[in-house]
């Protein structure tokens, strides 16, 4: 069994790796800087106020745990970098072995058949853009820098488009930089998936320093 800090838990994919985790029989702490307001978050877990952009509360919740997860959510375009940095700032603080870092990041930035981001294809969403470069920004400072500050850590992008709440088959294929595709040639793939991905990684590593996504 593993400790787990979960950053966002409130949001549609942090309740979901929660539960994911809980089920397994690993103890969560389910952190949201709301908790008034954290009514969806599974009673099983330690539910704590905190915020993964401010050193001290970082530091106040990951003390003693095996894996970090960060799943926040915004409607700014600032918190992702921040949070990395921040948090990989904490860790690398800590006696070894240090816990692991977990970012569920976007799909945007994934690449597409020309070899260019699917953000950068001119069919992207423009409302989108923004936020999809910056969790790029998040994802070019973990490969800059996290390995460096000895902090093993793990970005998991979703499909780009079709991600939604679903039903949990228990079943994915994984890939590194580029979309899962169906027979079909389209990426998709459950919020309850994406989670067992999270909870696999964590129990049984395959892409320590590295991005991976997942599709069916």
């Amino acid at each position: 069994m593993s400790e787990i800090v979960v950053f966002g838990a409130n949001g549609r994919a942090g309740q979901r790796i929660v539960k994911e985790a809980l089920n397994r029989g690993h103890s969560v702490k389910a952190v949201v800087r709301y908790p008034d307001a954290a009514v969806d978050v599974d009673p099983r877990a330690i539910l704590v106020k905190g915020d993964a952009t401010i050193a001290s509360s970082v530091g106040e919740h990951v003390s003693s745990t095996d894996a970090v997860v960060l799943a926040i959510g915004s409607y700014s375009v600032t918190p992702w970098l921040k949070a990395a940095k921040t948090v990989v700032g904490v860790l690398s603080t800590h006696p070894t072995p240090r816990p692991r870092l977990l970012h569920m990041g976007g799909g945007a930035s994934l690449l597409a058949p020309d070899g260019g981001t699917i953000m950068d294809g001119a069919h992207f969403p423009p409302q989108y853009l923004e936020n999809a470069k910056a969790q790029l920004l998040a994802l070019d400072w973990y490969r800059a820098n996290a390995r460096d500050a000895g902090v093993n850590w793990t970005y998991v992008s979703p499909p780009p488009v079709h991600f939604a709440p679903g039903e949990r088959r228990g079943t994915y294929r994984t890939a590194l930089d580029t979309p899962v595709v169906d027979s079909e040639g389209v990426a998709v793939l459950s919020y309850e998936d994406l989670a067992v991905a999270i909870v696999d990684e964590i129990e049984s590593p395959k892409y320590m320093n590295k991005r991976f996504t997942a599709g069916y």
